[in-house]
């Protein structure tokens, strides 16, 4: 038996030869697996390829050889990136004997930022920017205007379509990439690549406040039919803003920098101290750190740290730098000058970090991110740079700034006290073995598995809605809890006082991840927290508290994708025997077809009546002419949905639960600050700015009357 199993590992290994090695050339390997170099093919991918171009022509300026840069959007999903800065090489590489336009373009891990001269700071070192966008690009182009001409190459998929040749002459200097994604890699089930401009605005803002004198546009040219190809001849084509166009725009150019930053992300705060806190020191070779911060009156906390521009929403070496130096200053300060009653214990890092705004960006010329996306600062010198420069400057802001510090001060003991009380309030409220989940909740209807991995809760409103649902369920793998009413607004709610609604103390111990310090997300009972709510005001109120909750205390549910919102049918729609679902207005108009045209008023039970009229001969008519309107079609009744409750159990398996045919929105925060400032609008205090945020976009609600 030995033997024989002896044989046939030779056999095998036999097998396994130099032939079984698979060599793949140039970018092959980018499109082969495209998330190694980008992170995802989803929306967060598409975008990341922005990110990378404009990062180039962003280094360029923080070296001080730019100061303008465009990003605009073209029909056919192209995107458009100008600078003017020095425009990338032309001439022949002696490595590669081709150009160093094209070896840029079409090779891994070459670039002007590996060594020599080319950038004492860049956020590219990983060098597969842009030839990483050229591999996961159907098409692009690029424009080098530099030394008294402008010179061109196309390529596809990561090849040269063309060699680089001199096109025209320009007093220009600068570089154009225009770049088209491969569908066939970014398109959506919708087979569309679908780019938002609200968020690459957002990104561009940010970047404008991080390079001080640096402009940004960003254009919105899909509608406009204007061609991106071709000679530029002179500077009224080289930014596509100075065309005569109508379209969406805008433009970021800040000389505060990181204090424009904070006031920005604070304008709907109150503050508790009046100066922000700032601090830039870079040495000789650009190296260094920049530091802002000022405290508000609210219990969450904003940090945005930067490497090199690059934001790292993972954080990394300079956040802990930072958060060891503000609790080491804070702490001392406090102790100096005898702010502290007797009794309390030192700050911790939970303490100060709470009602903080801060950026924290540093500069270094040998980066390190952990990960292709840069996610995360590796660089381990940054640690100490940033706690030095931070720590020093933050002292002496204290001392110069009494009224500040003693602010300061009384925020971060505040926050020491409650941070007790929460404790003392969670161990009375909810012992362990319940946080843990030993003690379900009464009203929870949990599903058979125990493999959280196929296991989903859904968290529905009200107990009509959960009778159905809990009727209507796979009882193996579906669990149900219904929530009575509005749950508490805990945006400005701390700890203790949220954990004393029953209605989130059966949430928290259903999910089974415990909350605040002890919250462990391995201990997830469910691996899809699906949200199902009424398609209607109150509804939407509903669903806004809940994701406050779980943005607020349970963030890492939605970072790892676990959250859900449900998509039930707006209208159920008979067509003689035919039973159709529509979820939106133009669905619905799909499916009538011809009969949208007829004029249909729709009852609760879904009956089609004719208008009411005071005439009786106009009834008459009426009725006449829908008889001869629906004379030789099926019967059609329409039925609009209010609430979950009035579906039968059937009909929500059907629409909304069934994993074969549901549809299901999956949460994720893409931009931390925006979403964490949208919540503050919408759930705070702040009366003012909330009325503003209404008015401003009140005609952008969809009312249901």
């Amino acid at each position: 038996m030995i033997k024989e199993e002896k044989n046939k590992k030779s056999k095998d290994s036999s097998k396994y030869s130099a032939d079984s090695i698979t060599v793949l050339e140039g970018l092959e390997p980018v499109r082969r697996r495209p998330g190694m170099y980008i992170g995802t093919t989803g929306p967060d991918g598409l975008h990341h390829l922005i990110w990378e171009i404009f990062d180039n022509s962003r280094d360029e300026a923080m070296g001080g050889f730019a100061n303008d840069i465009e990003v605009a959007f073209l029909p056919n999903n192209q995107v458009r990136v100008v600078d003017n800065g020095r425009g990338i090489p032309v001439d022949v590489h002696k490595q590669t004997k081709v150009s160093a336009l094209e070896t840029i373009l079409t090779t891994l891990h070459a670039g002007g930022k590996f060594g020599g001269e080319g950038y004492k700071i860049s956020g590219g070192l990983h060098g597969v920017g842009a030839s990483v966008v050229n591999a996961l690009s159907i098409f692009m182009r690029a424009e080098v205007h530099r030394d008294g001409g402008v010179y061109m190459q196309e390529y596809s998929k990561g090849k040269k379509k063309t060699a680089v040749k001199k096109i025209g002459s320009s007093k220009l200097s600068g570089t154009v990439i225009t770049f088209e994604p491969d569908p066939e890699i970014f398109a959506t089930n919708d087979n569309e690549i679908s780019f938002d401009f609200d968020r690459v605005v957002h990104h561009m803002r940010q970047q404008a406040y991080l390079v001080k004198g640096l402009k940004i546009s960003v254009l919105d040219l899909r509608e406009i039919n204007i061609s991106s190809g071709g000679k530029i001849k002179d500077s009224e084509t080289f930014y596509l803003r100075d065309l005569d166009i109508e379209a969406p725009s805008m433009s970021f150019y800040f000389d505060g920098g990181l204090m424009s930053l904070i006031r920005f992300y604070n304008h709907t705060q109150k503050p508790i101290h009046k100066n922000v806190f700032y601090v830039e020191k870079l040495n000789e070779n650009f190296e260094g750190a920049e530091v802002a911060l000022q405290y508000v009156d609210d219990i969450s906390a904003r940090i945005m740290p930067f490497a090199n521009n690059i934001y790292n929403s993972e954080g990394g070496t300079h956040i802990t730098g930072f958060k060891t130096a503000l609790t080491r200053t804070l702490n001392n300060y406090a102790k100096k000058n005898n702010l502290t009653k007797n009794g309390d214990d030192a700050f911790t890092g939970e303490d100060v970090l709470e009602g903080l705004t801060a950026v924290i960006s540093v500069k270094l010329r040998e980066v390190q991110f952990e990960g292709q996306t840069k996610a995360k600062l590796g660089s381990v010198e940054a640690r100490g740079m940033v706690e030095g420069i931070f720590a020093e400057a933050f002292d002496a802001f204290l001392e110069e700034n009494p009224d500040d510090a003693r602010a300061i001060i009384n925020k971060v003991t505040l926050a020491l006290r409650a941070r007790k009380a929460a404790k003392a309030a969670k161990d009375s409220i909810l012992r362990k073995g319940a946080l843990e989940g030993m003690t379900l909740p009464g009203k929870l209807a949990d599903c058979q598995s125990k493999s959280a991995e196929e296991s989903e809760l859904f968290i529905v409103e009200g107990d009509s809605a959960g009778g159905t649902a809990k009727t209507g369920r796979d009882r193996r793998t579906q669990a149900i809890l219904p929530l009575k009413g509005k749950i508490l607004n805990i945006e400005r709610a701390r700890l203790d006082r949220m954990l004393g609604s029953e209605q989130i103390k059966n949430l928290v111990v259903a999910l089974g991840t415990a909350i605040g310090d002890t919250f462990d997300i391995s201990k997830l009972r469910y691996h899809k927290v699906i949200i199902a709510t009424d398609a209607d005001v109150d509804g939407a109120h509903i669903r806004t508290l809940i994701l406050t909750l779980l943005y607020r205390y349970f963030r890492p549910l939605i970072d790892g994708g676990f959250i859900y919102i449900a998509q039930p049918p707006l209208y159920k729609i008979k067509k003689g025997k035919e039973i159709f679902y529509a979820y939106s207005d133009d669905e619905k108009a799909k499916i009538l077809g011809k009969e949208a045209e007829v004029e249909i008023v729709e009852t609760e039970s879904g009956e089609i009546e004719n208008s009411d009229s005071e005439n009786e001969e106009e009834n008459e008519n009426n009725k006449a002419s829908s008889a001869k309107a629906t004379a030789g079609r099926s019967k059609i009744s329409v039925q609009r949905y209010k609430g979950l409750g009035e579906m039968n159990a059937e009909e929500l398996w059907e629409t909304t639960m069934d994993p074969k045919k549901r549809i299901l929105k999956q949460i994720n925060v893409d931009e931390a600050g925006e979403a964490d400032q949208i919540f503050d609008v919408l759930m705070g205090t702040d009366v003012p700015s909330r009325k503003s945020f209404i008015q401003s976009n009140a005609k952008l609600a969809t009312i249901d009357i």
